[in-house]
């Protein structure tokens, strides 16, 4: 009887435990599916998380939650990673002595050295100037300029020879140990306000001035080359302008860079990949630092360009459109603009200014301003220039 007992009592106890299970599994099961429906909104039959039948939407909502998989860096990346890593450590060096180092990118002749000329002028042993003529040999007018020139190659514009080119100014400019700061710089581009304003705006950064930000259109993140896997990943891919500003322990990584330039090299170019035109020199250094240094760069440019022509090459300034005002609105702007390639005419991004943390004018120099508009700027100079720290 004891026996019967004990068996009766075993499926009255089975049965105490269906009915809450029965409950929690059905809580489950909707609660997944609530999850889904608001992860995942319905935008039709075919991708909605609705009914048990169309699971897709839900793995693919679901999936944001389990852990990311995390590539692991090759040890070539490692050993990239760690020479930069070291690089960084290094304190900048600011002594007396410390020097800009001006990089000037041009076929042949300065057009504007009479303007670089008086920028320059009284600030001796401030600065060093260093110049990559890709043409012809440049005709100077100024002391300042003379015997300045470098080793030079042929440029072509979209290739990775204009990247070389900065390189080998750089390579240059970096010989002389008391060069703290390096801007580059073309034919086009002027001045905006005194040197030594420039100077301390620059030597005293936390950063460098390099123009780095996501264009998600076909110019931009379209531009990525899946031969660049696995060591440029698609999110990281960038654009600028490559009209940088660069504290030393930078530049000195650039010229250190084996491993991601070479993919630059090989994969960014004119019809590379597909119907792709990758531009090196709009790539490789923002996305490079987006990589290695991210919170050591402004992502914005210290150079003023206008792209509202939405063309290939910016807006060219002409004599008849240079005045007093033009340029004051130039000097003091504190806002950033950053245009992708997304939509008819591009879109616009918009950032402040900030240097150390304090709201500044964005921009020291300015391109493109065609040669004839030399007289005017020379005559505006110092009136348009700003003395303030």
């Amino acid at each position: 009887m004891g026996e019967t007992k004990k068996i009766l009592q075993g499926p009255r106890h089975h049965t105490s435990l269906k009915k809450p299970l029965w409950v929690v599994l059905s809580v489950s099961v909707t609660s997944m599916l609530l999850i889904c429906t608001h992860m995942y909104p319905r935008q039709g039959k075919s991708s909605s998380c609705h009914g048990l039948g169309s699971t897709r939407g839900c793995e693919d909502a679901l999936s944001k939650w389990l852990p990311v998989h995390v590539r692991k860096f090759t040890d070539e990346e490692i050993a990239a990673r760690a020479v930069a890593r070291d690089i960084l450590r290094t304190p900048p060096f600011i002594t007396e002595n410390s020097k800009i180092a001006f990089l000037f990118l041009t076929p042949g002749t300065l057009p504007f050295e009479k303007l670089w000329d008086e920028f320059f002028k009284g600030h001796e042993g401030k600065f060093s100037i260093y110049i990559h003529p890709s043409k012809e040999r440049p005709v100077h007018i100024s002391r300042h300029f003379s015997d300045r020139e470098i080793h030079s190659d042929e440029v072509t514009w979209g290739r990775i020879s204009m990247v070389d080119a900065e390189k080998r100014l750089l390579v240059s400019a970096l010989e002389d140990p008391d060069n703290q700061h390096f801007v580059l710089l073309s034919e086009s581009c002027i001045p905006l306000h005194t040197f030594d304003y420039t100077y301390r705006y620059l030597l005293y950064s936390g950063v460098s001035f390099i123009e780095s930000f996501v264009d998600p259109g076909p110019h931009g993140t379209g531009r990525h080359m899946e031969h660049m896997l696995p060591e440029i990943a698609r999110e990281d891919f960038r654009k600028g302008a490559q009209w940088f500003t660069m504290k030393r322990q930078h530049a000195i990584i650039v010229m250190a860079d084996g491993l991601y330039y070479s993919k630059f090299r090989e994969y960014c170019g004119p019809g590379i990949e597909a119907d792709k035109n990758c531009i090196a020199d709009e790539h490789y250094l923002p996305t490079f630092f987006n990589m290695i240094d991210p919170m050591g760069i402004s992502n914005w440019s210290v150079t003023y360009v206008d792209w509202s022509e939405r063309r290939w090459h910016p807006k060219t300034y002409g004599g008849n459109e240079i005045s007093l005002e033009f340029m004051k609105n130039v000097t003091s702007e504190d806002m950033s603009v950053h245009v992708t390639s997304v939509g008819k005419h591009g879109d616009e991004l918009h950032w402040p200014c900030t240097w150390n943390g304090i709201t500044r004018p964005c921009y020291l120099f300015a391109r493109k301003f065609h040669p004839d508009t030399l007289d005017t700027l020379v005559s505006l100079f110092p009136n348009y220039t700003s003395t303030a720290v």
